[in-house]
């Protein structure tokens, strides 16, 4: 699919759960529409339960890993969260950067800026905002971060590449990223990379481990460490929807493993002209 085509899905999808609880998330239901998904958007979440900041109101259960636990905010930090939903993350980074901290969500979809616009204002925050934009193209001026975090969204984006330029971009130099996102080892079936619902949920958008942590060295970022790895069983309920018995079977022989990785990486403090620092 193309590229508007595919941010259309991811937009119409993620509109519809900004409406739910993440009790419905978890249970497929898409409320909104009366449909049923086939896809448990909740398969690669972890508890934010035991984080200070944690706000349940905010928790859609959309994410793939915990990246606030490992971003080493420190109090008066700028944190842009690319990808901020409903604001999970957000108030997590807030309560570690304090009030004087500046804490700045993006999202492309309307309905998940209102919903965290709507959180913010029950807790009275004045330093945390979300704006509505493009990750690929973010309405931020270069240097901005301190710290960027984004929690199971980077496999969404059509344009990884573009993506991670314009985390190097809107970081300070010196500054630093934490992002949790699904990855792959192996080859993903051709019915499953083609599935529009697996990719608005976070399957057949993701990439080889390889791919994504070469597409941040092209991106002339630094220090790239990988600070978490768990591999991630996608129920065969699910992937029986688009792989018959041999081909789900043929699959699971493969070897080949859907993994949420957390991922730390580095802006350098001198600008970067080379494409490998």
């Amino acid at each position: 699919m193309k590229p508007e085509d595919l941010k259309l899905i991811v937009k119409e999808k993620y509109s519809e759960i900004a409406l739910q609880s993440k009790e419905q998330n978890e249970s497929s239901c898409c409320g909104a529409t009366g449909c049923c998904s086939t896809v448990d958007y909740s398969i690669f979440s972890e508890s934010y339960g035991h984080l200070s900041g944690y706000l349940p109101d905010a928790d859609l259960g959309l994410g793939c890993g915990l990246p606030t636990e490992f971003a080493m905010i420190k109090p008066g930090d700028t944190v842009i969260d690319l990808g901020s939903g409903a604001g999970n993350d957000c108030f997590v980074a807030r309560s570690l950067a304090g009030e004087n901290g500046q804490i700045i969500g993006i999202d492309m979809t309307e309905a998940m800026i209102e919903k965290a616009k709507e959180n913010a204002a029950k807790l009275g925050f004045t330093n945390v905002s979300f704006r509505l934009g493009d990750i690929e193209s973010m309405p931020l001026t270069a240097n901005k971060a301190d710290v960027v975090i984004s929690n199971c969204v980077l496999n969404l984006v059509p344009d990884k590449r573009k993506a991670f330029s314009e985390i190097y971009r809107v970081l300070k130099p010196g500054g630093h990223l934490s992002v949790s996102d699904v990855v792959v080892k192996g080859q993903l079936p051709t019915e499953i990379r083609e599935a529009a619902e697996l990719y608005a949920g976070c399957v057949s958008g993701a990439i080889e481990m390889d791919e994504y942590l070469g597409i941040m060295v092209s991106a002339c970022l630094t220090n790239i460490k990988v600070q978490k790895e768990k591999q991630v069983k996608v129920p065969d309920e699910i992937l029986s929807d688009y792989l018959d018995a041999q081909a789900l079977d043929a699959f699971k022989k493969s070897g080949t493993g859907i993994y949420s990785i957390t991922v730390y990486a580095e802006k350098p403090t001198q600008d970067c002209q080379c494409q490998h620092c």
